[in-house]
């Protein structure tokens, strides 16, 4: 492989790439060439980028890059993988947090990694990667040395970590970001289906999240299950009788604060 990264390639034109793939060209990591199933979703992202080339097929033998990262969903990663055909010492890497590595082993080259953003992406929301963690792991030192320079042109905040390690992390993630923003969801629905005007609980939603990552989740914790009051609790669960979904989920949760507080 190449002694370092200069030129990048993305394969995927989804909601982390729209971000990623413009942080990397402003950061001197110019984006070649963009290659997407959907052909319209790689020309709205190569329109965002200095000089990129729009790939109608996944075929980068003659492309002079240096890194392809596949920026596709984790379900897609194995079959999008199996259909490139890569120029010689590339590097190729996915930005999966719960895939590991060795996923990218049938694409036959030795010079492999992943290139992981820790945050939330999507496509109408702004990012600035200074606050984002990367997290790195790659097939040598080489090319960890190489995904290492490359992600602290856009954050200081750069780990290297197993595929196991970055599993637990991806996971605690989605307990941190996607629960939390479902259950807002369902506060939501509910406040709606009562006639209640969800902007009231936006204040106490904003003060809990930052109670929560100034005082620690642990000594932030309020509530009726926290306090142990079984009477509340009951109330609750009767109130959703005619939802037994979010009666279970109710009953979950409360019991598992129960049983860490109240034991």
């Amino acid at each position: 492989m190449k002694d370092k990264i200069r030129t990048v390639a993305f394969v995927g034109a989804g909601n982390l790439a729209w971000h990623l793939a413009p942080a990397l060209d402003n950061a001197g990591y110019p984006v070649r060439e963009v290659y997407s199933r959907d052909e319209r979703n790689a020309r709205k992202l190569a329109s965002r980028l200095y000089q990129a080339n729009v790939k109608k097929e996944p075929d980068f033998i003659d492309s002079d890059v240096d890194v392809i990262i596949v920026a596709v969903s984790d379900d897609a990663i194995g079959q999008v993988v199996t259909d490139l055909a890569l120029p010689e010492d590339v590097i190729l890497v996915h930005t999966s947090g719960s895939t590991p590595m060795r996923v990218l082993d049938v694409a036959g080259t030795e010079h492999i990694g992943v290139f992981y953003p820790l945050q939330t992406f999507s496509k109408g929301v702004s990012v600035s990667f200074e606050d984002v963690p990367i997290l790195i792991e790659g097939s040598s030192a080489e090319v960890g040395r190489a995904l290492e320079t490359m992600a602290r042109a856009l954050t200081p905040a750069v780990a290297a970590i197993s595929s196991e390690r970055r599993l637990a992390l991806h996971l605690a993630a989605v307990f941190a970001s996607n629960f939390t923003n479902h259950m807002v969801t369902i506060a939501f629905d509910l406040m709606e289906d009562h006639d209640l005007d969800p902007e009231w609980l936006k204040p106490l939603i904003a003060e809990t999240l930052n109670k929560s990552l100034d005082a620690g989740p642990t000594r932030a914790q309020t509530g009726p299950a926290r306090r142990g009051d079984l009477g509340i609790l009951r109330r609750h669960t009767e109130f959703l009788k005619h939802n037994p979904s979010l009666r279970e989920i109710y009953s979950l949760v409360s019991q598992h604060i129960l049983e860490r507080y109240q034991s």
